[in-house]
């Protein structure tokens, strides 16, 4: 890989507009915040150089206690809630199971012309606001009655069952590479959709992934090619596991193929294995790829293969994201259940077949073993 910094247009998707007005300071990272009120001295403990780097070491595993999208997340939460009490002449501190139960009864029926959250939002949120708490010294009581009973009835009344992506199937995913180029880029995008495609991996996943083990501090996992296939070593959601992915029965439609393609041609021995590329699509750059550009990639080569096309262009892009690949394996592989959840990494088989699109179902018939 060329180790020449080059420049590269912003990302849109991580572009954001700052304020100097003060009525806005809420809008500052609430994360980082709330990680520093969290972590400090004893008040009986003089500091020093090496407490205070102790300080900064513990904050920074403190904030990777949880993953970086549900950070992101919580923060947003805490974001809103600060405006929202703003705007009601309310105190964010201590918190006020009251004020909390008002807040969510706003959220599910507004008062403004801003939309209802769905059920499972409004529970994030809640979330987001306990944790944010818990990292100022506050307990948020979800079992008080004024928390606990608005929520009950807002579930009650407004939950709906989960909409879930369509699942990439193998023809599918065929006409999707079939669009790409086979400059650096289209190999690079070619390996990104076949190797999640047949890791069943989150787009998170995909991204994070090094040539190498410990090649870089942001790494999530590393990848071996051996003569039978790939072995991906994730630091996934529920820990460490370990992905198989197979050859596949041509070099065209072969996951690890792609890879190796991709690897040799982009000149990637070291370091992150999605890398931007130049400009001019020539060069592969040291930038690892943020995960947006799966979400991406994969809603722009749906619409150029034609997937769906009996649905308006708009409709299409809304049925597919990055869970489409994994749910395409769990649909798609006709296999034991137990390797499929294997492979995706799930504590369940019931989590597994929240995935499966296309479930044999009525294969067992309990009426009929029933005697009816």
């Amino acid at each position: 890989m060329s180790k020449t910094p080059e420049k590269q247009p912003p990302d849109p998707e991580i572009l954001t507009s700052a304020s100097s007005d003060a009525a806005n300071r809420d809008e500052l990272d609430e994360r980082d915040v709330a990680t520093t009120q969290a972590i400090t001295l004893p008040s009986h403990v003089a500091g020093s150089g090496a407490l205070d780097r102790l300080v900064e070491n513990a904050r920074d595993y403190a904030a990777a206690s949880t993953a970086e999208n549900t950070n992101k997340a919580y923060a947003a939460d805490w974001k809103h809630f600060a405006r929202w009490c703003r705007l009601k002449g309310t105190d964010l501190l201590p918190p006020s199971p009251e004020m909390i139960g008002l807040y969510l009864t706003d959220l599910a029926a507004p008062t403004s012309e801003a939309p209802a959250l769905s059920v499972s939002t409004i529970d994030r949120r809640l979330s987001g606001l306990a944790w944010n708490y818990a990292q100022r010294g506050f307990t948020l009581d979800r079992r008080d009655r004024h928390i606990a009973l608005v929520l009950a009835g807002i579930k009650r009344k407004h939950a709906r069952p989960p909409v879930q992506k369509e699942a990439i199937l193998p023809d599918d995913i065929l006409a999707m590479v079939a669009t790409l180029p086979f400059d650096l880029r289209g190999l690079r995008d070619r390996a990104i959709l076949l190797l999640g495609y047949a890791g069943g991996l989150r787009r998170s996943e995909i991204v994070s992934l090094d040539a190498g083990k410990d090649d870089t501090p942001d790494s999530g996992g590393w990848i071996e090619i051996l003569d039978g296939g790939a072995l991906l070593t994730l630091n996934a959601k529920t820990g460490w596991r370990e992905v198989e992915i197979g050859r596949g029965s041509t070099d065209q439609t072969c996951p690890v193929h792609a890879l190796e393609q991709w690897l040799h041609f982009a000149k990637i021995d070291f370091g992150p294995v999605f890398v931007r590329t130049s400009r001019d699509g020539k060069r592969a750059l040291e930038a690892r790829l943020s995960d947006k550009h799966v979400a991406r990639l994969i809603k722009q080569t749906v619409l150029k293969s034609g997937i769906r096309a009996e649905f308006p262009e708009k409709e299409r892009l809304a049925l597919f994201s990055g869970h489409s690949l994994r749910a395409g394996l769990a649909s798609s592989a006709e296999v034991d259940e137990r390797y499929v959840q294997k492979q995706l990494g799930h504590a369940s088989a019931e989590m597994t077949r929240r995935y499966q699109r296309r479930r044999d179902r009525f294969r067992v018939n309990l009426t009929k073993a029933a005697g009816l």
